[in-house]
């Protein structure tokens, strides 16, 4: 097995165990989130959803990687998808915080939300350092934008751990609507930038079919 094919296995396992921890990630901040009333762990539970979806592109774009063609346009309609799953995303917690702190709805505490989150700020800066690696070593644009969604759920999972512990602790209510606002100016920079093309921070330079030009991630 040559160095690419290497990258290419790393790769896809990285993928499978993103596509399993966000599955679960997704399943457990939809319901709990439901029950109390919580916009920002049903936001958070929404982009585990995205996640997933990338998660399967990026399989698919892995596993084609032997055809040069095809697995250009796989990370064009990557990178177009995540942007528009982003807006749908921002434009949904928009809504029902405005809603939430419009009627004072009050959230329940979620012991499992907490958790949830709490867990999801050690695992996701994990995953989306190793996948940089591979993204490094393919040159792959599509998988770089993926570990930045990773990096994402990392702010994501702070944001919504803080909204869920100021409502549990001080009984803040608005903290949760509060948070989910918070995540949005995050959730719309990353739909521009995966709509434009854009994969990474301006300290790197990544074009689709020349990789990374300078890759320090």
């Amino acid at each position: 097995m040559n160095a690419r094919e290497s990258a290419v296995s790393r790769g896809l396992r990285l993928e499978y165990l993103t596509v399993a921890w966000n599955s679960l990630e997704a399943l457990v901040a939809l319901v709990f989130g439901s029950v109390a009333g919580s916009i920002a762990l049903v936001g958070f539970g929404l982009d585990s959803i995205i996640e997933v979806s990338s998660g399967t592109v990026l399989l698919w774009r892995l596993r084609s990687d032997h055809n040069a063609e095809h697995r250009e346009r796989v990370e064009h309609r990557a990178l177009r998808l995540v942007g528009i799953s982003f807006f749908a995303l921002a434009a949904y917690i928009v809504f029902e915080s405005s809603k939430t702190l419009f009627h004072r709805q009050v959230p329940e505490t979620s012991v499992p939300g907490i958790a949830l989150a709490a867990a999801a700020l050690i695992v996701m800066p994990l995953l989306a350092r190793a996948k940089r690696r591979v993204a490094s070593s393919l040159g792959s644009s599509a998988l770089h934008a993926d570990s930045r969604q990773a990096d994402f759920c990392t702010y994501l999972s702070a944001i919504t751990l803080g909204g869920l512990l100021l409502n549990a602790i001080f009984h803040w209510w608005w903290a949760d609507p509060v948070a989910g606002l918070a995540m949005v100016p995050l959730i719309a920079r990353e739909a521009v930038e995966a709509l434009q093309g854009k994969t990474c921070c301006e300290a790197n330079t990544w074009l689709p079919g020349r990789g990374a030009l300078d890759a320090r991630n």
